[in-house]
């Protein structure tokens, strides 16, 4: 408890008095100090979990710590991927929704990616955590073993394989459970969504191997399946959220269906949409969207990052700030590294806000998600 610290307190306390509202997700978990506190207190408090995560929670104390580090691994890797766009995957903190209302009640591309990045992180951390030996119930992959064989020849199976397949059951039936108990049309998006990350992480999986032989022959090799950095994984489901599918459902109401007949159908392993993306250039409460108003562009950029698209046309500030680096640095035996400070002065350009004295825009009427088309499609 030396490393108690008193925020902690105040998120455990949230937790405690904060009521199991519709806006509450499981990814509220990745706010959470499961590593100072426990989590046997949380289980049955954290907002917005279902009858069944809450028993697996409770069931599975140290994967639960694992599966929160796996949260966390999702939001930053979701922030790094989008920090140059106008939606940056931006979190609210205490909020028991994380993203904001916007995930919940917009079913769009960067929600498809929220999902399947989400999913991803927890699969990712607790196979990792498999082969550290942190988890009770789950260690390396127990099915690699004896002699098996690739483009290079035969091999042994030895060291430590990932468990992938134990980090992906149990994402899915944690993350999963809400949607499966519901099932309606955003429940069938965001269970294939939720699919898609996990067999992201799978899909990055590598065959590492060691040689032995006489000077240095590979006469016989020693593999192992090992995941790959989370990058990669960050990366791949980046160009699946650009070429995202927008999908309605099927007349059954049990499966999801091209909302546009020209395009070829979504496979597993792709990321699909109902709705198209809010305007994310003003804060709107109702949707969850912070705006861009003091964002950092780049003036000189004609992407995304660029202030002319980061401000949505509404121009940006300059400022001049000092900013003092380490330079010249020089090796000196034995041995250190003596350093200069050099001071440079950067313009640094921030979007403005909306013009407080314009005339308030007609807010337009958000089109409902595709659900139901012909069946003829």
């Amino acid at each position: 408890m030396a490393n108690f610290h008193w925020k902690n307190l105040v998120i455990i306390l949230l937790v405690l008095v904060c009521p199991n509202e519709i806006t509450a997700t499981w990814w509220f978990i990745s706010q959470l100090p499961l590593h100072a506190v426990g989590t046997q207190m949380i289980c049955d408090n954290v907002p917005g979990l279902v009858g069944r995560q809450k028993r697996l929670c409770r069931a599975h104390l140290d994967v639960m710590v694992s599966l929160a580090d796996g949260a966390k691994v999702g939001v930053n890797e979701c922030q790094f991927q989008f920090k140059a766009q106008r939606w940056n995957c931006s979190t609210i903190d205490r909020d028991a929704s994380v993203f904001g209302k916007v995930m919940l009640k917009v079913g769009s591309r960067e929600a498809a990616f929220v999902y399947s990045i989400s999913s991803a992180g927890v699969v990712h951390a607790i196979t990792r955590a498999c082969s550290k030996g942190d988890l009770q119930n789950c260690a390396c992959d127990p099915t690699k073993t004896g002699q098996s064989k690739d483009r290079k020849g035969e091999f042994k199976w030895g060291g430590c394989s990932d468990n992938v397949r134990y980090g992906a059951d149990f994402s899915r039936m944690f993350v999963d459970a809400r949607e499966k108990r519901i099932r309606d049309a955003r429940a069938l998006m965001n269970l294939h969504n939720n699919r898609a990350g996990r067999r992201a992480v799978k899909k990055f999986m590598k065959l590492e191997c060691k040689c032995h032989g006489v000077s240095g022959s590979c006469t016989i090799r020693t593999c192992w399946l090992a995941m790959q950095t989370f990058r990669k994984v960050g990366d791949y489901l980046k160009v699946k959220y650009n070429g995202a599918t927008q999908v309605g459902i099927n007349q059954d109401g049990n499966g999801l269906i091209v909302a546009n007949r020209n395009h070829k159908k979504p496979t597993r392993s792709d990321l699909v949409y109902f709705e198209q993306s809010p305007d994310y250039c003003v804060e709107d409460p109702d949707t969850g969207s912070l705006g861009t108003a003091g964002r950092e562009c780049n003036r000189t950029s004609m992407g995304t990052d660029g202030c002319d698209i980061m401000c949505c046309g509404r121009g940006y500030d300059t400022t001049t700030v000092k900013k003092v680096r380490k330079c010249e640095c020089k090796f000196h035996w034995c041995c250190y590294v003596k350093c200069k400070e050099c001071i440079e002065m950067m313009d640094v350009h921030t979007c403005k806000g909306p013009n407080p004295t314009a005339p308030p825009k007609i807010k337009r009427l958000r089109r409902k998600p595709v659900y139901k088309l012909d069946s003829k499609l």
